[in-house]
């Protein structure tokens, strides 16, 4: 199956999760979390947990395991924490979660945002990759700009696609069996 065929049969509401590193704003004045919380709302997906955490390696990491562990966040979306700065380490948090990492994500939001900023792309250190294979998880700078360059070009676009790839490995007999019959019906659609 190609990738339209996979974009077709891919989960339509996704649980997302939201974390905002920054030891200086509270989640009233979170501009970036809540135009992405309400931008995935308008895309149709359900925010099942929103939290701003100090710029803390271990409170980020938290909030990152308790998102997908206790609010069955499939998606999270990580903002502030990965520029250069000694404080910036929402990345350093981040990464040892990974069993994969999604590579082309960084290299290309480097690019969307050279075309924006110019040479200042340079200091972006936006990662994203798969934790324990059953939620994918994005880091990109906090500005308001960025995260929805980051969302709107592509995060936001694949996400049903990727949800599909990583509920893959974990779906129910209930899931096989609907996703069998909505491919079977495709199917014979198209014939």
């Amino acid at each position: 199956m190609g990738v339209r065929g996979h974009k077709k049969t891919a989960p339509k509401k996704i649980p997302v999760g939201i974390v905002t590193a920054s030891s200086t704003r509270s989640l009233k004045e979170d501009e970036s979390g809540i135009w992405m919380s309400k931008r995935a709302r308008k895309e149709g997906q359900e925010i099942v947990y929103h939290r701003v955490v100090p710029d803390v390696a271990k409170s980020i990491t938290g909030a990152v395991q308790e998102a997908i562990a206790a609010h069955g966040a499939q998606v999270i979306l990580v903002t502030g924490g990965t520029g250069i700065t000694a404080k910036d380490v929402s990345i350093e948090a981040v990464e040892p979660l990974f069993t994969k990492e999604l590579t082309a994500f960084g290299p290309l939001f480097a690019q969307l945002s050279y075309e924006q900023i110019d040479s200042a792309a340079i200091m972006s250190r936006a990662v994203a990759g798969v934790v324990d294979d059953r939620a994918m998880v994005f880091c990109m700078p906090g500005s308001l700009k960025a995260c929805k360059l980051a969302c709107k070009a592509l995060i936001f676009p694949e996400l049903g696609h990727m949800a599909k790839h990583i509920g893959e490995g974990h779906e129910t007999p209930e899931m096989a069996t609907s996703r069998n019959l909505t491919t079977e019906h495709t199917e014979s659609v198209e014939k």
